[in-house]
């Protein structure tokens, strides 16, 4: 008989080290006619990023030796950070940023030159020439480094041709801020790639390139744009066996794929594949990632999200005809192919992220998927676990949002009669991103101790068409936060939340959407914001090169709306925050500065504001060390039974909350 508690304080199973140790990350999967290899990053062992082939007969080796780790810096936030040459794996060391070599049977040897400075030329997304020789890739060398005046104010993003077998690289081409995705065709003379400048990030405006690789020199000629500008977000070009152009745009306001009709350089317009209401390419945060793929018969697999859902389809471009893949996948993060079958790293509402292969039958048939690196072994009852349910709802206006709502769920608990439960409304980071449709330990910690959670895609996230991401643009601090507020009103005035425990959580720029919301309503009981940004000023000045222009969309160019950066920024108003806050944060976080939480944290205590500050030495943006991840969410708990009034969890460790100058630990 399940025992009578009152909803927040049942005691759960998940603890923060059950989570911690669930949060391997698998990051980047690639497939061989030998293999399947896959990247995946190890709280256990400091977030160290490490390669893995599962053989033919699935037999699982791990590749990189101890001191090793396999992760890009690339616009701080890296991805492609490996590649493969038949057996051979190319990779971006994490330490020092240089492009290393691994033959079987061999240690690593570099490939690059070392940098002048720690991690002043960093690489990523390579694909190798036809013949071996060459590697082309992004390359980011900061000033002082390669040929970039020490004087400059930003490093140089540029396409290079790096010697396989190590040497200088040589630039290809430079003459946009950023370049992405170099793609050669299977003769090896083409090679296709995007590009885009200041003040546009890759989800506003990219250009596709393609330009002939000449080996002899090595250099690229002929360059020609041939899609893409103004408002039209590129992403992912591929080419297919018949040597055609493919890539995603959203020129229709969704993200839909396309192929030019003529084998070749692409020449006349674009043909539209398959167009629907779905998004298939995600805003490029990290490089590399994949989203479709080409089968042995030439159909193409891909993902596609829609209503907060990923669903897997498939197209044949002899009949036209596109199908369901019906699989249990609801999360789809990368596709690959391998013969007749997808390769994807997927997840489910019940499941986390594992690899599995899907067999690809006509008609889009599909067999039950064939797991070839299984989620770890939860030992969790499915009753345990909170099913997200999407939910879509009006705010501001007449506009709607949306979001993932999880009940409050455990078998050996119910609430109290009459008794609605706490409510954490959770804000993802970007802003420009999206709430995963998976199975997140971190939401069940709260589920299963009889909580409610509403993941919220705010307006401006992906998955949801163009215009919808368009929505935040000049309203970052005001839409954002309508939505948080509109999505604890909806779920209060539909019964499943109380209105006096209403707690509001986010990471970055959802920290950032989480003390806006502190200081524009009173809905809210507390806040807690994982590297969170607090003072957007500071962040326009001190901003990484990739997203040195971002907020000029999101709220104003800068400096000339510097007035409308400070009247959002929390720390402007932290006279009308008086709900208590929790800060997390890490000391080498390159992004969101640590002086952006410890500066909150001092005018918070100046008012007498309940507060806690937790700093991570040697972290960066994102808590990637085991014992870091568990003390994170365990003090993230003891604030939580603090603020609301339940006794401490069992064996957690309590946070010091405090009111004000000389306040005692509460």
């Amino acid at each position: 008989m399940p025992q009578v508690a009152s909803f927040g304080s049942w005691s759960s199973p998940i603890s923060a080290a059950r989570v911690a140790g669930a949060a391997v990350r698998l990051e980047r999967v690639q497939t061989t006619d030998a293999a399947v290899w896959w990247s995946e990053s190890r709280p256990d062992e400091g977030g160290r990023s490490q390669i893995l082939r599962r053989s033919a007969s699935g037999e699982v080796a791990e590749l990189l030796p101890e001191g090793f780790s396999a992760r890009s810096a690339v616009h701080e936030y890296g991805g492609a950070g490996w590649w493969l040459a038949g057996e051979t794996v190319f990779f971006v060391n994490a330490t020092d940023q240089r492009i290393w070599r691994l033959d079987p049977g061999f240690p690593p040897a570099p490939v690059t030159p070392e940098p002048v400075t720690r991690r002043g030329r960093r690489f990523a997304d390579g694909v190798l020439t036809a013949d071996l020789r060459w590697i082309i890739c992004v390359e980011e060398a900061h000033p002082g480094e390669a040929s970039v005046p020490a004087a400059a104010t930003e490093p140089v993003n540029r396409l290079v041709a790096v010697p396989a077998i190590g040497g200088e690289p040589i630039v290809l081409r430079d003459r946009a801020d950023f370049v992405a995705s170099p793609r050669l065709d299977a003769r090896g003379e083409l090679l296709a790639w995007i590009e885009w400048s200041h003040p546009d990030m890759p989800w506003d405006s990219t250009e596709l390139w393609v330009g002939r690789w000449d080996a002899a020199v090595p250099r690229l000629a002929g360059s020609v744009r041939v899609a893409g500008g103004a408002d039209e977000s590129i992403m992912q070009p591929e080419w297919d066996a018949d040597h055609r152009l493919w890539f995603c745009s959203d020129r229709s306001d969704w993200s839909n794929l396309y192929h030019f009709p003529n084998a070749g350089p692409p020449s006349g317009e674009p043909l539209s594949v398959s167009p629907a209401n779905h998004d298939i390419a995600v805003p490029m945060w990290q490089l590399g990632v994949s989203r479709y793929a080409f089968l042995g018969d030439d159909r193409v697999v891909f993902a596609a999200s829609s209503d907060g859902v990923d669903h897997l389809r498939v197209h044949d471009p002899i009949s036209g005809r596109t199908d369901h893949v019906s699989v249990p996948f609801t999360s789809i993060g990368e596709v690959r192919a391998a013969a007749s079958s997808a390769v994807v790293i997927a997840s489910s509402f019940t499941a986390e992220p594992a690899i599995a292969g899907v067999l690809v039958g006509r008609g889009g048939a599909s067999a039950a998927p064939r797991a070839l690196r299984a989620p770890r072994e939860l030992g969790l009852s499915s009753a345990m676990i909170s099913v997200g349910q999407p939910i879509t709802f009006p705010t501001d206006g007449a506009a709607t949002a949306h979001g993932l709502y999880y009940a409050p769920t455990n078998p050996e608990f119910v609430g109290r009669a009459g008794e609605r439960p706490p409510l954490i409304v959770t804000v993802h980071g970007g802003p420009t991103g999206m709430a995963a449709a998976e199975l997140n330990l971190r939401t069940q910690l709260w589920t299963s101790r009889g909580y409610a959670v509403v993941d919220v895609n705010i307006r401006g996230s992906s998955g949801f068409g163009r215009r919808y991401r368009n929505e935040l643009r000049g309203g970052w601090g005001v839409s954002d936060v309508a939505d948080c507020i509109a999505a604890a009103r909806f779920l209060i005035e539909s019964g499943r939340a109380d209105p006096e425990r209403v707690l509001i959580r986010g990471g970055s720029a959802g920290g950032f959407t989480m003390l806006a919301a502190l200081a524009s309503s009173e809905v809210f009981t507390a806040g807690c914001g994982l590297y969170a940004v607090t003072d957007l000023e500071a962040l326009a000045r001190d901003m990484h090169k990739f997203e040195s222009r971002y907020t000029d969309r999101l709220i104003a160019p800068y400096p000339e709306g510097a007035a409308v950066y400070r009247e959002r920024s929390p720390l402007s108003r932290v006279a009308s925050i008086d709900a208590p806050v929790i800060l997390f944060h890490g000391t080498d976080d390159p992004v969101v500065p640590p002086a952006q939480a410890s500066e909150m944290i001092a005018a918070l205590a100046a008012r007498g504001v309940p507060h806690a500050h937790v700093v991570f030495p040697g972290e960066g943006h994102g808590f990637r060390r085991r014992e870091n991840i568990v003390r994170c969410l365990e003090a993230e708990l003891s604030f939580y039974a603090q603020v609301l009034g339940f006794a401490p969890p069992e064996g957690v460790e309590p946070v010091r909350v405090v009111r004000g100058p000389g306040d005692q630990p509460s």
